[in-house]
């Protein structure tokens, strides 16, 4: 495809002169369609590379091959410059050669429950060993209360139990033996266990017992002790024999959990042999579990009252089993073919950067364990990277000082917002960090990354590399092949119907307004791509399979109107003279300055009145916007530099003995920018000189203190705002706008503006100096200085000092020469 830089035959065409009115040659720079080669639609692969960004892809390109951790990237530029894209192709390009990163999960600490232990895990065993502590959970569920229930295990037990009862009743046997021989007898009473003497097998009586002979009772006495005694000591070793039947019958559950977990978690084991950190896990697993079988036995019991179907039922749901569960923070396929992960946080907030604790309510409270910790952004881009847009982050509470830690720190610590403001009273857990290895990529403006560099230490330190997207390309024969190219390549990715040569050519016309520069070429892809969508519908309701100039045209009149009811507005309160313009005749001291209403979706040209008014005074300029905090500071330096231009080019000898007033009629919001500075100067030269201002023209424009006319933005808004009022009372073919000569090479005006030139109805006249403009706007000639460094009276330049040397004179007569003295900056002597 070969492209001609045939542009309104550049050679051909002759460089515009000051104070003449430029042709419609000038106006805007056209692209001869036929000079673009364009093969079919289909045949044509879709650009993958973005023109005239080869500084910022090569920053990029250095970020993401770079194993420095600290050369992460921050990439600058306009929205809609492709930053985006760019970014995602290079990323996933490159991630396609790096190593798929390892798992990372959380598993319990069964000696500390709140400090959830961290396993780093090959790729995708993460995943595997979740599936598999979950269906061991769901077999021991199944395995331990059938185990439990075993003819085996229940005849072992109960050879325990036995034997401990035999024991026991084999001693109290011996003993109420050896008691009936010895005439005494052991009683359960409701008190417990009593001895008592008897005699014929009966219990003695009290009363009786008295009657015995003193001897006879100390006998009875001393043998009930005895017995007493004896019974005592079986009574106290009972507790002892309590403790030895569970100890065994706890080594017995032991012996049979271990022969029926054992097996199974040796399995498991066995198919992740050799891989760090898992045989020690199941280890402390199987432990627990033997520990713990009363769970298991439990949860069975419940299930078989509630009737649950055993087969079926999801074990490891169960609350009390996800001690054994796995909680896996990130995890990879063994085979992916896009290698490291690219990934982009849309919505950074604190908690999706981190991740998170969640809570769940019972009887009250909030609990959590380890399942319940969720990852973030930097857990899934760990081992990769990891896009952000900067204005997003930044405005997240805490979201940016938390990743500038984990970057510092080289590892993702979870916390939320209650712990950062010690709201949380909750029990929370603090799980071990993640070892953290992640290129980050923050998108944003220029602006934003130049306040960071100034007022965050850290940034520098940590993103180390810039990106900055250019917002447009100069115009060669190169760059337009390639940006026919990327044209109909936007359009190929949005499965738009084809451009013909005159719509491409179009395209790029209208690409160099949106550049502001007949030289250049804008870069702003996204709103390319609306214009070409929206001519796309416009061609597609016709029935047209080609997309041509005239649906371009369209579309590109069509976004204009939908945002211009602001405009419509503000030409309607002109037209209807509640806002004072006038487009003929002319006025002393009055001039039409140009400015541009920018917002944001939309902006467009308008026209102001700006006055002036002179007298005697001490040399003051007072500009009214600033004294009444209207004017920014752009504004305010522009009034500043009329001062410096009066001072140097009149009455030289004599102090400026002036009062003015500058002032934006029927302005009430701020004003700022020094571009109306040129026609507030010829303003006040009107007013010095009493030389009417023909009112036909507006005026754009800054000055410099010797009085050149310089660049000012928004020319063709400017320009074409002021058009339409002119051509709604009507053209007169005295109408036109005055603009700085340097401001010529960014034309790139409406057909309408260009039409009503071609045919002498309005006129653009391009000015390098304030002496061009006042002879043009006042119809008398500037003036220069003769050889004996006077103007010529009849000049304009002659009447201003006339009228300057007037106000000297006058104040003198006034104030006496001190006065004159002190206002020319003198002190005053004795």
């Amino acid at each position: 495809m070969q492209v001609s830089n045939q542009i309104n035959q550049g050679k051909a065409m002759q460089p515009p002169k000051a104070a003449q009115a430029l042709t419609p040659e000038h106006l805007r720079r056209t692209c001869d369609p036929s000079t673009i080669k364009m093969p079919k639609t289909a045949d044509i692969e879709m650009s993958q590379e973005l023109i005239g960004q080869n500084r910022a892809i090569n920053a990029i390109e250095l970020a993401v091959s770079s194993h420095h951790r600290d050369f992460n990237v921050f990439v600058q530029g306009k929205p809609g410059s492709g930053r985006h894209s760019a970014i995602q192709r290079s990323l996933d390009q490159h991630a396609q050669n790096c190593a798929v990163p390892d798992d990372w999960v959380y598993v319990n600490n069964f000696d500390m429950p709140d400090r959830p232990r961290a396993l780093r895990l090959p790729p995708g065993v993460g995943l595997e060993l979740k599936h598999a502590m979950e269906s061991l959970v769901d077999d021991l569920a199944n395995d331990i209360p059938a185990l439990f229930e075993s003819e085996e295990y229940q005849a072992q037990r109960h050879a325990i139990e036995r034997r401990y009862t035999e024991e026991h009743e084999t001693a109290m046997s011996a003993l109420n033996d050896k008691a009936r021989a010895k005439d005494t007898a052991i009683l359960r009473t409701p008190m417990g266990v009593a001895v008592a003497a008897t005699r014929n097998g009966e219990v003695i009586e009290p009363k009786d017992y008295e009657a015995l002979p003193a001897g006879e009772q100390e006998e009875i006495k001393a043998t009930v002790t005895e017995i007493q005694q004896e019974l005592e000591a079986i009574m106290a070793d009972a507790p002892r024999s309590e403790r030895a039947q569970r100890k065994e019958i706890r080594d017995l559950n032991a012996a049979m959990m271990t022969s029926g977990v054992e097996e199974r978690i040796g399995e498991i084991a066995s198919s992740f042999d050799g891989v760090t950190g898992i045989a020690t896990y199941l280890e402390e697993v199987r432990a627990d579990v033997a520990d713990n079988a009363d769970l298991f036995l439990m949860a069975a019991m419940e299930r078989r009252n509630g009737n649950f179907p055993l087969a079926t039922t999801k074990h490891y749901e169960d609350p009390r089993f996800q001690r054994y569960l796995v909680a896996v923070m990130v995890s990879h396929r063994r085979d992916d073919e896009s290698g490291a992960p690219v990934v982009v946080e849309d919505f950074p907030t604190l908690a999706n950067l981190i991740g998170r604790i969640e809570h769940s309510q019972e009887m009250g409270a909030l609990l959590t364990d380890f399942t319940m910790i969720k990852p973030g952004a930097l857990h899934r881009a760990n081992g990769g990277f990891l896009v952000l847009d900067a204005r997003q982050v930044l405005s997240e509470p805490f979201a940016w000082e938390t990743l500038k830690r984990c970057l510092k720190s080289e590892a993702i610590s979870i916390i939320s917002v209650g712990e950062k403001l010690s709201l949380a009273t909750t029990t929370s857990l603090s799980p071990d960090p993640i070892p953290l290895n992640v290129r980050v990529i923050l998108i944003g403006e220029r602006l934003l990354y130049h306040l960071l560099v100034k007022f965050d230490p850290d940034f520098s330190n940590l993103f180390k590399i810039q990106a900055d997207f250019s917002d447009e390309i100069p115009i060669s024969d190169i760059n337009l092949s390639d940006y026919v190219h990327l044209i109909v390549s936007l359009g190929q990715g949005a499965g738009l119907l084809p451009l013909d040569e005159a719509a491409t050519a179009r395209l790029i016309e209208e690409s160099a307004r949106l550049a502001e520069d007949a030289e250049r070429l804008t870069l702003n892809l996204g709103r390319l791509s609306d214009i070409l969508k929206e001519a796309d519908y416009q061609a597609r309701t016709l029935a047209k399979t080609t997309i041509q100039a005239i649906d371009i045209d369209g579309s590109i009149g069509a976004a204009e109107s939908r945002a211009g009811r602001i405009r419509d507005l503000s030409e309607e309160q002109i037209l209807r003279g509640s806002k004072k313009i006038a487009t003929d005749g002319d006025a002393i001291g009055q001039i039409n300055a140009l400015s541009v209403i920018d917002l944001g979706s939309t902006r467009f040209g308008q026209p102001s009145r700006i006055t002036a008014r002179v007298r005697m005074g001490a040399g003051k300029v007072v500009d009214i916007e600033r004294e009444v905090e209207l004017g920014g500071p752009l504004h305010s330096k522009g009034v500043m530099i009329l001062s410096g231009f009066l001072s140097a080019h009149y009455a030289q000898d004599l102090p400026i003995s002036l009062w003015a007033s500058i002032a934006f009629e029927q302005s009430y919001g701020g004003v700022d920018g020094d571009s109306a500075s040129a026609a507030e100067l010829f303003a006040l030269l009107s007013a010095l000189s009493d030389l009417p201002i023909d009112q036909s023209y507006a005026v754009t424009g800054s000055v410099n203190q010797f009085g050149e006319v310089q660049a000012i933005g928004g020319v063709n808004e400017k320009i074409e705002g002021f058009f339409d009022i002119c051509a709604a009372r009507g053209l007169t073919g005295r109408q036109g706008v005055l603009i700085p000569l340097a401001n010529v090479k960014n034309l790139a005006l409406r057909d309408r503006v260009i039409d009503a030139v071609k045919r002498d109805k309005f006129r653009i006249i391009p000015l390098e100096t304030i002496d061009q403009g006042i002879s043009i706007l006042t119809g008398r000639a500037a003036g220069r200085r003769d050889e004996q460094g006077a103007y010529a009276e009849d000049t304009v330049n002659g009447l201003v000092e006339r009228k300057l040397q007037r106000f000297a004179e006058q104040r003198r007569k006034f104030g006496g020469p001190s006065d004159v003295a002190s206002a020319s900056g003198k002190e005053k002597t004795s």
